[in-house]
C-alpha cells in the first residue's frame, strides 16, 4: 500500500509538514518515491499567480530542446524556481529539476481561460512526447499556481534532497504521496498525484477495473486522456470528465465512480438522473480497493473510499487548516491541536468535502444526497 498526505490551508504552509506526516506513516509505504503537487503558491511565486507554470525535469540536452520548443511557441521566461540540491546517497540526482513560470504566448493573452487551459495542456502533452523516448524531459504539470515535484527516492530523504527544509517555496494545498509501486516499474510519469487542467488526485489502492476505465476515458477524444502509466491516473482523469467536461457538481464524481444499487437510488430526490448516469458512465465504475484524496480548480479538496472501503482515510483539523490522510498519525503529525472527537473516518457512502481556504468540512452522504 501507498500512504497519502495532504493539508490544506487558509496559510502558506512548507510541503514538509505533508512529507513529516508521510514520515509517521512510513511502515505503510515502500520509500521507493516521493510526488508532490502544490497549489495556491506562496514565495516567489505569490505575484506570479496568473502565468502557467511548467514544472518537470530535464538533461542537459532536453534543457536546449525545452528552450527552444517554448520560444518557438511563443512563451517567454518569467521566473524559475530551481530547487538547493543537496546530494544524498541513494538519489541520482538529474541534471535539472524546474518550476518555470511563463508568460502566455501574444496571441493568447485575451483568449479564454478554458482556450489558455487547452493551450496549456496541448503545450505540456507535445513536450512530453519530445522528452519521453529517451527521457531528457519529463513534464508533470502546466497551469497558473501549480508546481508538481517527483522523484525516485525515500519521501523524506527526497525532501531533504530538493532542499525543501531549507527552501521558501510554500503554497495553500499541498499533496504528497509515499509511493508503493506494486503493480508497475518505477517511472516517474507512474508517480502520483496526477494533474490535469487544475484537476489534481492520488491514489492508495488498486484499480482493478482500469482497462474498461481506461478505455472508455481515450474514447472521448480528448487529447489529455493519455498515458496511463499507472493505473490510478484514471481517478483524476475521471474528475475532470465528471466536473469539467460534463458540468456535474463534485458530489457527482461519487456517484460516477461508486453508483448506487438501483434500491439504494430510491432515497435521492434526484435518482432518476442518477439511473441514466450510472447507465451511461457505467464503465467508469470502480472496483476498488481504493482511497481518493484531490483538489478541484477553485481550491476544494476531498477524500472518497471505494465501495469496499478496505483502504484507510482519515481528516481532521481547525478551521482554517485541514489534514487529509491515510492513516491518523498523519493528522497528529500535521494538526496536533485539534478536538480529535470531530475526527472523520469517511465509509463506503462518505465523501469528504473541504471548502477553499479550509473554511469548512463536511461529510456529503451518497445515500441521502
Amino acid at each position: 500500500m501507498c500512504r497519502l498526505a495532504a493539508i490544506t490551508s487558509k496559510d502558506y504552509i512548507s510541503p514538509m509538514e505533508p512529507i513529516l506526516a508521510l514520515e509517521t506513516m512510513k511502515e505503510g509505504h515502500d520509500g521507493s518515491g516521493l510526488g508532490l503537487t502544490l497549489k495556491n503558491l506562496g514565495g516567489a511565486f505569490e505575484k506570479l499567480k496568473k502565468y502557467p507554470v511548467l514544472s518537470g525535469i530535464c538533461s542537459n540536452a532536453g534543457k536546449k530542446t525545452l528552450d527552444d520548443f517554448m520560444k518557438k511557441q511563443g512563451f517567454k521566461l518569467k521566473y524559475e524556481w530551481k530547487p538547493k540540491i543537496k546530494p544524498i546517497k541513494g538519489i541520482n540526482a538529474r541534471d535539472h529539476y524546474f518550476a518555470r513560470a511563463y508568460d502566455y504566448p501574444a496571441q493568447y493573452k485575451n483568449r479564454t481561460m478554458e482556450e489558455k487551459e487547452a493551450l496549456l495542456m496541448n503545450t505540456r502533452l507535445a513536450v512530453r512526447k519530445i522528452g519521453e523516448p529517451n527521457e531528457s524531459i519529463f513534464a508533470f504539470s502546466f497551469y497558473p499556481d501549480v508546481i508538481t515535484i517527483k522523484e525516485v527516492g525515500d519521501p523524506l530523504e527526497t525532501a531533504e534532497f530538493f532542499g525543501l527544509d531549507r527552501d521558501g517555496l510554500k503554497a495553500k494545498i499541498v499533496l504528497a504521496q509515499g509511493r508503493q509501486n506494486t503493480n508497475y516499474a518505477i517511472y516517474l510519469y507512474a508517480c502520483h498525484p496526477f494533474f490535469i487542467q487544475g484537476y489534481c488526485s492520488m491514489t492508495n489502492g488498486e484499480n482493478t477495473a482500469f482497462v474498461p476505465i481506461r478505455e472508455f476515458l481515450m474514447g472521448r477524444g480528448f487529447p489529455g486522456y493519455m498515458g496511463y502509466n499507472s493505473d490510478s491516473e484514471v481517478f483524476t482523469h475521471i474528475l475532470h470528465y465528471t466536473t469539467r467536461q460534463l458540468g456535474f457538481p463534485i458530489t457527482y464524481y461519487k456517484d460516477v465512480i461508486t453508483p448506487l444499487k438501483t434500491s439504494e437510488m430510491q432515497g435521492r430526490q434526484d435518482k432518476e438522473a442518477l439511473g441514466l448516469m450510472k447507465q451511461s458512465l457505467r464503465p467508469l465504475c470502480i472496483d476498488g480497493p481504493n482511497m481518493v484524496i484531490g483538489f478541484t480548480p477553485d481550491g476544494t479538496c476531498f477524500m472518497v473510499q471505494d465501495a469496499k472501503k478496505l483502504r484507510p482515510g482519515v481528516v481532521g483539523g481547525v478551521k482554517g487548516k485541514y489534514a487529509l490522510m491515510s492513516e491518523e498519525c498523519g493528522v497528529d503529525s500535521a494538526i496536533p491541536k485539534r478536538d480529535r472527537a470531530k475526527d472523520i473516518f469517511p465509509m463506503k457512502y462518505d465523501m469528504v468535502i473541504i471548502s477553499p481556504d479550509a473554511q469548512e468540512v463536511k461529510v456529503w452522504n451518497q445515500l441521502q444526497g
